[in-house]
């Protein structure tokens, strides 16, 4: 329910939105297309979304593509766990559609 709430708000906004229905899924869907930008929860199933940022990174193609973090973690330790990784980010949710807008907007060129 969640991505087809951030898909809506994102389309809504004119971007083209490519959804994975989780890590493994979002990186075979990395290889496949170009991106200009990463949403991704912390808790995913079969790969946690720190282990997705990381493997992310670890592509030379996404060295700078922005990462944001889309969550009901708020904890210090956790954004600080999401920074380290190479999170762009961090938005907890539920998220209000204006104010991730606002933080999309600046992330991309």
């Amino acid at each position: 329910m969640m991505r087809l709430m951030l898909g809506d708000t994102l389309k809504g906004a004119g971007y083209r939105v490519i959804e994975g229905i989780h890590g493994e899924d979002g990186l075979k869907q990395l290889d496949r297309q170009r991106v200009d930008m990463v949403i991704t929860d912390y808790n995913m199933p079969v790969m946690n979304g720190i282990a997705f940022i990381r493997q992310i990174r670890a592509k030379t193609e996404h060295r700078f593509t922005p990462i944001l973090v889309l969550t009901t973690e708020n904890e210090a330790t956790r954004k600080n766990e999401g920074r380290a990784a190479g999170a762009t980010g961090w938005v907890v949710k539920p998220f209000d559609p204006a104010r991730l807008m606002t933080v999309v907007n600046r992330l991309l060129p």
